[in-house]
């Protein structure tokens, strides 16, 4: 894909805690390569990350990846429901229980929205260390919309556990092969 002067950046949150989590996050970077409209330009490392909430479930895999975007955000969020379906994500009402992928749009550029099917930037993003520790792993000290300096929201944080397992990789795609 050609970046063009229209293309919007955007953020999003991928995560597992069923099954082969590592791949499963893994392999999700590499379907958001695949996908038409869509160029991812960084990536974080992968963390280990402690379960908020509902917590009697295992831990969390999560990473951040960075993209050009050339489709609108609610056509964006159904790229990402889809993804989610293909690895074997339902949505039967546990918000917050295990699942085999969870891929969130955490900030589509700058902007701020709040509708039925979509809060932007995403409305828990800034109060959860596995989103705000590999976001600065590839952005540094950004704004985040609304809520304030990265580096101020993550010392707010630290009392959650997030393990960083390495060095983020490069960027992947099947057209590399």
């Amino acid at each position: 894909m050609t970046i063009s002067p229209s293309d919007v950046v955007v953020w999003i949150g991928l995560g597992s805690n069923m099954g082969q989590a590592v791949d499963q996050v893994e392999q999700a970077i590499i379907a958001l390569t695949e996908e038409p409209g869509l160029e991812l330009t960084a990536r974080s490392s992968l963390y280990r990350t402690a379960p908020i909430g509902h917590v009697a479930q295992p831990d969390f895999i999560n990473a951040v990846v960075r993209a050009s975007c050339g489709m609108g955000c609610y056509g964006l969020l159904e790229v990402l429901q889809k993804i989610e379906k293909r690895f074997g994500r339902t949505r039967n009402g546990d918000r917050f229980g295990p699942r085999p992928l969870d891929l969130d749009l955490l900030m589509y550029a700058d902007q701020i929205i709040s509708s039925a099917q979509l809060e932007l930037p995403h409305p828990r993003m800034h109060v959860r260390l596995f989103v705000l520790e590999p976001l600065a792993e590839i952005e540094g000290d950004i704004a985040i919309p609304g809520r304030g300096r990265l580096s101020v929201l993550r010392q707010a944080c630290l009392d959650q556990r997030v393990q960083r397992l390495g060095g983020g990789a490069a960027l992947k795609t099947s057209k590399d092969n």
